[in-house]
């Protein structure tokens, strides 16, 4: 499973605006993409509000992954780690927020 760390740039952590945007960046990945941070389950990336209940503030490390990813394709898998990739550099800019 392709997994990609980050840390919250956005002053307001992942709240309204920034995790609207980040939210639509997820979705148009289309792919199965999950946000997580140390000691917590981790949420549909896809989900406003499952991003939101989160509490993803600013200086928070991330973990993003993608579920379901069919390893043994390997157009797929590189698909999948560009797209997290894309939404590590969005929540590392201050382009979510």
């Amino acid at each position: 499973m392709p997994i990609e760390k980050a840390v919250v740039a956005a002053p307001a952590g992942l709240h309204a605006r920034s995790a609207a945007v980040f939210v639509r960046a997820a979705t148009d990945t289309g792919l199965p993409v999950t946000i997580s941070k140390a000691g917590a389950a981790e949420v549909d990336a896809r989900s406003l509000l499952q991003v939101m209940g989160a509490d993803f503030a600013q200086g928070c490390e991330v973990e993003l992954s993608v579920s379901e990813v069919p390893l043994a394709d390997a157009q797929w898998l590189a698909s999948a780690k560009a797209a997290l990739r894309e939404l590590r550099d969005l929540l590392e800019s201050q382009g979510a927020g």
